[in-house]
């Protein structure tokens, strides 16, 4: 577990009403249904839009070294997911995010082979960023984008390369650009 194990994590329901806080530590192994978000920048690319997708760090506890969309985090007790989204995208990709807005929301849940579980009530949001990136290593390992086609396709083909919920933040992305 990362040195933020002992940060308190929003407890839900099904329809994310709250009810209670927990550690990231125990929620994640009790595998207890929390609040998070999944952000996805994007940029009007050469043959169309192209998704932000970040590596997560070596050192992450789960799912490390594998491709996920470009932020994802917790809201903190009192913090809207918009606002927590705005501050996370500053604090791991080191940009600013702009025109951030939800465009769904799923529950997942994942066991990992260390016997840790993600547990999510997920808010996914999209938007744009502005600045360089100036990624926090211990939470990316690298960053890259990609068109929709292009990830269409890996998704197919080498989906053991994403992390658990990324297939179904990406689908939606891609879904909501078509509208």
């Amino acid at each position: 577990m990362d040195n933020a194990a002992n940060d308190e994590l929003i407890l839900v329901d099904g329809l994310d009403r709250q009810l209670g806080v927990a550690t990231k530590q125990r929620t994640h192994v009790e595998g207890l249904l929390h609040r998070a978000f999944s952000v996805q920048l994007l940029r009007d690319g050469e043959h169309g839009p192209e998704l932000l997708l970040s590596q997560r760090a070596a050192g992450k506890y789960h799912s490390a070294g594998l491709w996920a969309n470009s932020c994802c985090s917790h809201p903190r007790a009192g913090e809207t997911v918009i606002d927590a989204a705005y501050r996370r995208v500053r604090e791991e990709l080191g940009c600013s995010a702009i025109d951030l807005r939800e465009i769904s929301a799923f529950v997942y849940r994942a066991v990992f082979e260390d016997g840790m579980c993600e547990h999510e009530y997920d808010h996914v949001l999209v938007g744009r960023c502005e600045g360089a990136f100036a990624p926090d290593p211990s939470e990316i390992a690298a960053l890259r984008w990609v068109g929709v086609n292009e990830l269409a396709a890996q998704l197919a083909s080498a989906p053991e390369r994403f992390t658990a919920w990324a297939p179904m933040v990406l689908s939606l992305v891609m879904a909501s650009l078509e509208r």
